[in-house]
């Protein structure tokens, strides 16, 4: 069912609430003035007793206290990160069968192409015997014919071009695609540790990944899971399960939106200001992007004054178009809530693509998806299931910007369309290993590679 069939009881079906839609009503329209309220519900008095706070040893230490998590959900597929990849992972996996479950710090899907702002696809075309095709098929050539259905969703959707989506109306695709595919879903969890086997596997002797822990404002809850994939990029249940990775720094910047440039009203003649960025498929509406410097993108004292930082250079940037001739109506409509950090966290894989390969054509026998360059302007470089694989630990995936390649491959494997091809197949995969009982190392790659064509990907 989708969302926007839903009548208010059915919500309350849906959420598993007990209370009467009259009594929700009453408590929806309650006045906040003290002459009209009523007596409400008190709530359960807690004592304090249950609390199970760190402590501060004499020595300085802090020690956290031992806890055993409660099991709130058994899965067969996990996919933690609802960005670009995980969001096709987790389709991917549901539409074979298997039950699947999605985890999303935010409170909403999309990472940085909805949170980020991040709104330019780029990184789907290839040439081919000197004429450009597009590389990405499969759920996000999907994802792009739908959001050409809704109003203002897309624009500049057009062959050999490289468009641009509307964050909200992507949130919205991204919400109607998940309850379709009947994914369960834990928003406003932050994965904060890995669940492992308590004896390695007896085979490889690699410990084995069996879920996740997420930190909610209950405190921390597991997740148990057969399959477990990391699209959080920033490898928050990989590095936690021992996973051998590089930590890197990248740009990270903050883009924005600005509105009111279809009332703009420059002389003729007149040079463009510097900081309009480029159109969105709302009229008047340009998305501003920014490169910002090379940093640790997992360190919270980097990333909080990049955030001051960034908000008062946004501020400066704007003035500056709004005393230009012509432009005085220009404002600041939004900057992103999520800060746009590019690369952190790269696994050690079975196999690292690296840009030698891809300008060479290389190609791979276990094949999962085909990256693009940016404007098309280059043949289409294969991405090995390998590198999708950690070379140490089992029964976890990766995709988008953490899978396995050296730096130099960094601007092509982060890029939106690139991170739908490598989510899809982590997906597939996943649920090929769960369907057929074994590990996501031992996976038949045929089996893999017939079903992403049969989900219309494209491998070449």
């Amino acid at each position: 069912m989708f969302l926007s069939e839903l009548s208010r009881r059915d919500w309350f079906k849906a959420l598993g609430v007990g209370m009467s839609v009259a009594a929700f009503g009453a408590v929806s329209n309650a006045r906040a003035d003290f002459v009209h309220k009523e007596d409400k519900t008190t709530g359960v008095l807690l004592d304090g007793s249950q609390a199970r706070p760190c402590t501060l040893q004499n020595d300085g230490t802090v020690v956290r206290p031992a806890m055993n998590p409660p099991v709130i959900s058994e899965t067969d597929v996990l996919v933690v990160g609802g960005g670009p990849a995980g969001c096709c992972a987790a389709i991917a996996a549901a539409r074979m069968g298997v039950k699947t479950t999605l985890v999303e710090r935010y409170g909403h899907f999309g990472g940085l192409a909805t949170g980020g702002l991040v709104v330019h696809i780029l990184g789907h075309w290839i040439k081919e015997n000197d004429q450009k095709i597009q590389a990405t098929q499969g759920i996000g050539e999907e994802m792009m014919k739908r959001l050409e259905g809704l109003p203002n969703g897309i624009v500049k959707r057009e062959f050999g071009k490289n468009p641009t989506l509307d964050a909200e109306v992507y949130k919205y695709l991204l919400v109607e695609m998940i309850t379709e595919a009947n994914i369960e879903v834990f928003l406003h969890s932050w994965a904060s540790d890995a669940i492992i086997d308590d004896e390695n596997n007896p085979e490889t002797n690699r410990p084995v990944v069996r879920g996740a822990i997420i930190q909610t404002k209950l405190g921390p809850q597991a997740i148990l899971a057969k399959q477990v994939v990391d699209t959080t990029g920033d490898g928050d249940v990989f590095v936690p399960a021992g996973v051998a990775h590089t930590q890197r720094m990248y740009d990270i910047g903050l883009p924005y939106r600005i509105g009111n440039l279809d009332r703009a009203t420059p002389p003729e003649g007149s040079k463009r200001p510097r900081y309009l960025g480029d159109l969105t498929p709302i009229p008047g509406v340009n998305w501003v992007n920014m490169a910002g410097p090379s940093l640790d993108g997992v360190d919270v004292r980097i990333l909080s004054k990049l955030e001051l930082q960034h908000r008062k250079q946004i501020w400066k940037q704007v003035q500056e178009v709004r005393n230009s001739p012509g432009y005085e109506n220009v404002y600041l409509m939004e900057t992103a809530p999520q800060i746009g950090v590019r690369i952190t966290r790269v696994i050690e894989g079975e196999a690292t693509l690296t840009l030698q390969d891809a300008r060479d054509g290389r190609k791979y026998d276990d094949c999962v998806g085909i990256g693009g360059a940016w404007h098309g302007d280059h043949i289409g470089w294969h991405i090995p299931y390998r590198c999708l694989l950690s070379k140490n630990v089992e029964n976890i995936l990766t995709a988008g910007r953490s899978l396995s390649a050296e730096p130099l491959m960094s601007d092509l494997v982060r890029v939106i369309p690139n991170c739908w091809v490598s989510g899809h197949a982590a997906g597939v995969a996943a649920a090929v290993a769960v369907k057929t009982e074994t590990s996501a190392h031992n996976v038949p790659i045929h089996d893999v590679q017939k079903e992403l064509r049969a989900q219309n990907a494209y491998l070449g």
